[in-house]
């Protein structure tokens, strides 16, 4: 079944999707290239993928099927094995009585039709047309079938594992032997590559493997939160630390110091590096181990969730030749995406941008990343010594960490570089004290902050919520933490609410646990707290003001705080109040 081109020609210019000048242009090029027309229109951003397939169907009669809004039962997507599936994308997503519809991309791959009638012969076969967006994610689908086996599989390869005993009258050397012999063997390798393949299954930025008296205890760290995984008895303890060990290539027979060291895992699907630390503890050593994908492309500051007047703000600033842009929160608060996503937009072929990072998260083309290393002396503030050197534009220094990086970044800032780093700071404000603090001189923080910004993650929605309005207990609750009017005021300003609502109008939202998220998350989005040093803010900085002072004269000036940013994105349905005060109250 072919699609016909001048069929396809009227219906796209009728559509007022593409005109006839654009249409023969885009003809010629396939022709040229040997391409589909449709994938070229596609390319070139014409027309979306949605678009084109929507109109294939039509013109072909096949229905058209969105797959990602599908729950497909695991027992139909088996009927098609995982192989065939990949190799010729197409997914049976639907069984009624004996009807199977499946979702495909290409509508002229009859083989693989009769493939899944000739093994299936009591079946009757309906094709349905989707995107190849959506047929890349439903084939996730086979590997999260893997998951309910991952604690079956675990267990039975963990009681495999041989017991090394560790006491003081076994031989260094022989301990060592044992160790490397049980981390090449098959139960001890299955264990952790199933750890590890179901961590990224699902999506955990951090894996802990903790040793207590009678079991070992696995935890993953998802959207923020740890969750308790499964247990393996205490037997297999040594096992896994030694197999760790090996693979990021630190001292089998080290077990009174803390040790740190690397990996990477590849399959066709995902490529990982990810970060060991090992530490002694009372009962052995615990492993935690830091989930890094590879290839990830920055994101953009819109997709972070800073609100459009903010973004304004934090584009003019990027746009100045030199200052520093200062991002403060706690760990894991995503202060490094926040610096990739602006290191994006600064990153043109005509600026020199050099980094100082521990660790280098995202490779990044035409930017100069530098990792540090503590063992041989190069830390944060020698790589920035040495990086000045280096006729840069543009600095980004991972974290200020101590006094005399704090006085490079802010000399370098002086001096015409545009400088980006983090602090560890719970608001905006606090970062001016904190650098203070560390000996820098009010005067020159004036001349060189331009930004800060303070930032926290919240969990997002997964898809099904449930609306329901606020008390007058819940009302006085969060006026504890914000004034509900300016709450109103923000929420009208973005004509998110009607004009003439009142607070007690508002729509908030709970989440809805369903099939696919237990809790009713998947994903975070950013809260923020964008504070820029205007001639006032510098005034107060230089009289050594309190952070509180800083924050009260930034909010006259029209400074959201954290917490209203987030109550704005819990109204929009975004999140939850709950959520918000989870991260800012924690």
């Amino acid at each position: 079944m072919k699609v016909d081109i001048n069929q396809l020609k009227k219906f796209l210019i009728e559509a007022g999707l593409v005109t006839e000048k654009q249409f023969e242009r885009e003809l010629k090029k396939s022709e040229e290239t040997d391409q589909k027309i449709q994938d070229i229109l596609v390319l070139d951003g014409l027309v979306s993928q949605e678009e084109i397939t929507k109109l294939e169907a039509y013109l072909l009669g096949i229905p058209f099927i969105n797959i990602e809004k599908e729950t497909i039962p695991l027992d139909v997507l088996k009927i098609v094995p995982e192989p065939i599936a990949r190799a010729h994308n197409i997914i049976a997503f639907r069984l009624e009585g004996d009807n199977l519809q499946v979702a495909m991309v290409d509508p002229e791959d009859l083989r693989t039709i009769d493939f899944i009638k000739k093994t299936n012969p009591t079946l009757k076969i309906a094709p349905r047309l989707t995107t190849q967006e959506g047929i890349k994610k439903a084939l996730y689908l086979y590997q999260k079938t893997l998951q309910a086996e991952f604690g079956d599989i675990i267990k039975k390869e963990a009681s495999t594992i041989r017991h090394i005993q560790d006491n003081q009258n076994n031989q260094d050397s022989e301990q060592k032997k044992d160790l490397e012999k049980v981390a090449q063997e098959l139960p001890v390798i299955t264990v952790v590559d199933t750890l590890l393949k179901h961590a990224i299954l699902q999506r955990a930025s951090d894996v802990h493997i903790e040793p207590l008296e009678n079991e070992v205890i696995v935890r993953y760290r998802i959207d923020g939160l740890l969750r308790n995984v499964m247990s393996l008895p205490s037997t297999t303890a040594p096992g896994i630390v030694a197999r760790i060990k090996v693979l990021s290539n630190l001292k089998l027979d080290e077990h009174r110091l803390p040790q740190d060291g690397r990996f990477k895992i590849e399959t066709e699907d995902f490529k990982y590096s990810i970060r060991v630390s090992i530490l002694p503890v009372f009962n052995g050593e615990k492993i935690v181990m830091r989930m890094l994908a590879e290839g990830t492309k920055a994101y953009s500051l819109e997709s972070l969730g800073i609100d459009t007047k903010s973004l304004e703000l934090l584009h003019y600033n990027l746009n100045r030749p030199s200052g520093m842009i200062l991002i403060t929160g706690p760990t894991g608060s995503g202060k490094t995406t926040t610096l990739y996503a602006m290191m994006e937009i600064l990153n043109t072929p005509d600026v020199n941008i050099s980094t100082v990072e521990d660790p280098v998260e995202y490779r990044m083309p035409r930017v100069n990343q530098t990792q540090v290393n503590a063992k041989i002396g190069l830390t944060f503030s020698a790589g920035l010594r040495s990086l000045v050197r280096q006729d840069p534009d543009i600095i980004m220094v991972g974290e200020i960490r101590d006094n005399e990086t704090a006085a490079l970044a802010i000399n370098a800032a002086l001096t015409g570089h545009q400088v980006l780093s983090t602090l560890h700071t719970t608001e905006a404000s606090g970062a001016i004290p904190r650098l203070i603090d560390m000996k820098c001189e009010p005067f020159l923080l004036a001349s060189t902050l331009n930004v800060v910004i303070a930032q926290r993650l919240v969990r997002k929605f997964h898809s099904d919520k449930e609306k329901y309005k606020l008390s007058s207990d819940e009302l006085k609750n969060m006026e504890r933490y914000c004034k509900l009017e300016r709450i109103l005021n923000l929420l009208k300003e973005e004509k998110a609410i009607d004009p003439k609502a009142t607070i007690k109008d508002i729509d908030f939202y709970r989440a809805k646990p369903s099939k696919d998220s237990a809790d009713g998350y998947s994903g975070r989005i950013g809260i923020y707290e964008i504070l820029p040093v205007t001639e006032t803010i510098k005034e107060l900085i230089v009289k050594k003001a309190t952070s509180k002072d800083i924050t009260n004269q930034a909010i006259k000036e029209g400074m959201r705080t954290m917490i209203e940013d987030g109550f704005v994105k819990a109204a929009k349905g975004l999140t939850s109040i709950e959520e918000v005060l989870r991260v800012i109250t924690e």
